[in-house]
């Protein structure tokens, strides 16, 4: 069964023909733009501005892992770690972010999953690491975008996770309530990308 966050945008390729290019002079083509170089069309140029206050901005990429931030005025940008989840075609069908928590209490970070909204919330989610057991975790709420399952990971799961190479979201269809979606959460770059949202929220 294929349940995807979103539907896919279909893209739309124009080609455009130029009749004719007028011949300029020597003088004239040293005072060109690139624009008028390229007949008339914009060959672009680097995205060098900053993020504005309140955007998120992708910090770093540690291989499977975005370090995703959201500027603040003062600097002290907080971040957390995401991933787009896809199935075996290709489609997008959840999504993973964690951060790090203060210190003191039995979760050092927290997960949030989102489904689909075609997802069955009374089957629960279900995550295993490296084909070890799983833990089961109830949806907390789903709004337009999806169903959100909100996750403690303990400094012991943590580890688990640094040390493993992938971990399996399980859900089930509400629509086909008797069978089961695998999605596959790949670790590789996790410890990288783990590391550097915790030593970024000690600053």
């Amino acid at each position: 069964m294929r349940l995807t966050l979103a539907p896919q945008l279909a893209c739309l390729l124009i080609a455009t023909s130029m009749a004719a290019t007028a011949q300029t002079t020597e003088a004239e083509a040293e005072s060109e733009t690139p624009a008028e170089e390229a007949g008339g069309l914009s060959m672009g140029e680097p995205d060098t501005a900053e993020p504005q206050v309140g955007q998120t901005y992708v910090a770093e990429t540690f291989t499977d892992w975005e370090l995703r931030c959201v500027r603040t005025e003062d600097g002290n940008d907080p971040c957390q770690l995401y991933q787009l989840l896809r199935d075996l075609e290709g489609n997008a069908v959840a999504e993973i972010t964690l951060v790090d928590l203060p210190d003191g209490g039995q979760a050092v970070a927290g997960a949030t999953v989102v489904t689909p909204l075609e997802t069955l919330l009374t089957a629960e989610l279900r995550l295993a690491i490296d084909g070890g057991q799983a833990r089961r975790y109830p949806y907390s709420y789903c709004n337009t975008i999806g169903c959100f399952a909100r996750i403690g990971f303990t400094e012991s799961e943590i580890e688990t996770l640094k040390r493993g190479a992938n971990a399996v979201v399980t859900i089930v269809p509400a629509l086909a309530p008797t069978e089961t979606v695998e999605v596959a959460v790949s670790l590789s770059g996790f410890t990288a990308g783990w590391n550097a949202m915790v030593e970024r929220s000690a600053r």
